[in-house]
């Protein structure tokens, strides 16, 4: 299978939020009950993607172009979401494994069972996208962001999000395919007076899986320009091995305590003071007579069992 692509065309946006509402749908994500959603003071409704919202569509508002004089504000609509990094920096510093970079398609996915709610992707993400929800454990946080659909794309079908938008703003298949559809397309507003327009998404540096047809140009469309890999992320590899490291020694600790206690003599033992005698107290057997001075350390009472060693049976 091709690596694939969402391609986002701003310029064929109405703002319907129609992928808002089956990108929650498909999901099972939550949405405030009537009465309780506030009024932001904009359009663009939650202001930003949160713990039960993973995309949202974005209202800002630009000067158009001069060759657009009737027609002085423009809406640079934009679609805020997971961006499906190819070199997913979330996913390289996850230390649970939750967050995974499907191999077919590309799509950074997600396993929230696995999540630890440390938010070290939060930080490594160059588009502040993780976002978190409590599971009612303890108040321990689980990310929740767009897995890409992948149980979707697997069946043969489009992400939930693409299926369902009316002006064709949205398009899925194979990233080569998607990008050539872009690159026209910006050529097409170029010539239309759009000087501005771009693709984002195409960093020789920073390749997503997600495309964006910028009509307005980067800023007003709240895209970043030059994403890039935080540098937290590099001393994260780095720290890999000094973690395997220890964790090695960990279980070589763990490993030779257990060692130790299964050599340990753990009969029950019972002084009778008139014969002066340790007596085993399951068995009744003398196991020294008299109350002498012990003579061994503590050490050699744990290893005087064990089949190796200075008090090893098999040592004598």
């Amino acid at each position: 299978m091709a690596e694939k692509a969402i391609l986002f065309d701003s310029s064929k946006c109405t703002a319907c939020k129609g992928c808002q509402v089956a990108c929650k749908c498909w999901n099972d994500l939550p949405s405030p009950a009537a009465g309780e959603a506030k009024w932001s003071g904009t359009h663009q409704n939650p202001i930003d993607i949160n713990g039960d919202t993973r995309l949202i569509i974005t209202f800002n508002e630009t000067e158009a172009p001069a060759a657009y004089s009737t027609k002085p504000i423009g809406w640079a609509f934009g679609r805020r979401s997971c961006q499906h990094c190819d070199d997913a920096p979330c996913a390289t510093v996850c230390p649970g494994g939750a967050i995974t970079k499907d191999e077919e398609t590309g799509m950074v996915t997600v396993d929230d069972s696995k999540c630890i709610g440390c938010q070290y992707c939060k930080s490594a993400c160059p588009f502040d996208v993780p976002r978190y929800y409590n599971d009612g454990t303890f108040g321990k946080s689980i990310i929740n962001k767009c897995s890409g659909c992948v149980d979707r794309i697997g069946a043969g079908m489009e992400p939930a999000c693409v299926a369902t938008c009316q002006p064709d703003a949205l398009k899925f298949g194979d990233r080569d395919e998607m990008l050539k559809i872009a690159n026209e397309k910006v050529e097409w507003l170029h010539e239309h007076g759009y000087p501005d327009a771009c693709v984002a998404g195409n960093d020789e540096n920073y390749k997503t899986h997600v495309l964006h047809v910028l009509k307005y140009g980067y800023e007003a469309h709240g895209q970043l320009e030059n994403p890039s890999i935080p540098a937290t992320v590099a001393m994260t590899q780095v720290m890999k091995p000094v973690t395997g490291a220890i964790s090695g020694l960990t279980v070589v600790g763990l490993g030779a305590m257990f060692a130790l206690a299964a050599g340990y003599d753990r009969r029950r033992l019972a002084y009778n003071p008139e014969t002066q005698d340790t007596l085993d107290y399951d068995t009744g057997e003398v196991v020294q007579h008299g109350d002498p001075q012990d003579s061994k350390s503590v050490m050699e009472h744990i290893t005087e069992n064990l089949p190796f060693g200075k008090g090893g049976k098999n040592h004598e």
